[in-house]
């Protein structure tokens, strides 16, 4: 856990730097662009994917709505939605033989935020939390029992996209939860992480109109 943490912020530093030097030399060759600067409606995205996860025995599968405001050629942030089933099957004997299945329905929401360190390639994490209303069938007793849970995430992945701000653009991003609870939608009932792999595509509002 500790290691990946270390490996994400290591990558984050080094996206950083490199940001820092392009949009330097980018400030130097727009200097009238940047003295526009301000809120430009243009920059502002929405859109929507899915999402679909899978391991051994279980398997994931949702939709992902985000509203987002590309900062600069580099930086996007906004606020993503998702709502999703999962199913997950288990064996507690460890004898090949299911003992039963976990499926459930939840919806929650956070902050992402994209770092593009290479043209079309990008970083992404994302802080969301999870609602969840699982169902456990017991193959062996036949017996259903029901429960309501809530769980935070920090996904974390890579991802590429086909990206222009101000136009139409499309992205896939492979991302694992980092965080380690046992509620979480995107962990099997052994704790284990079950990779998520999501794409989805965005379009940017028109400029306003000038008076």
């Amino acid at each position: 856990m500790k290691r990946k943490i270390q490996i994400l912020c290591l990558a984050m530093v080094i996206s950083t730097v490199v940001l820092a030097q392009r949009q330097n030399n980018q400030q130097q060759n727009n200097n009238d662009e940047t003295k526009k600067g301000g809120f430009k409606q243009e920059n502002v995205f929405i859109g929507s994917g899915l999402s679909v996860g899978f391991a051994t025995g279980s398997f994931n599968v949702g939709a992902t709505p985000e509203i987002g405001y590309s900062f600069s050629d580099f930086v996007d942030a906004g606020i993503a939605f998702n709502i999703n089933y999962s199913s997950q099957k288990y064996d507690n004997n460890y004898d090949y033989t299911w003992d039963g299945k976990y499926s459930g329905f939840n919806y929650g929401g956070g902050a992402f935020v994209r770092v593009f360190p290479i043209r079309n390639f990008f970083i992404q994490g994302q802080l969301e939390n999870n609602w969840i209303a699982y169902k456990a069938t017991d193959y062996f007793y036949g017996t259903t029992t029901k429960a309501t849970v809530s769980a935070p995430s920090l996904l974390a992945g890579i991802g590429y996209g086909q990206r222009e701000v101000g136009r139409g653009n499309f992205y896939t991003v492979l991302m694992i939860d980092l965080l380690r609870d046992i509620n979480s939608p995107y962990r099997d009932g052994y704790g284990d992480v079950i990779p998520i792999l999501r794409g989805g595509v965005n379009f940017y509002l028109r400029p306003s109109k000038k008076k």
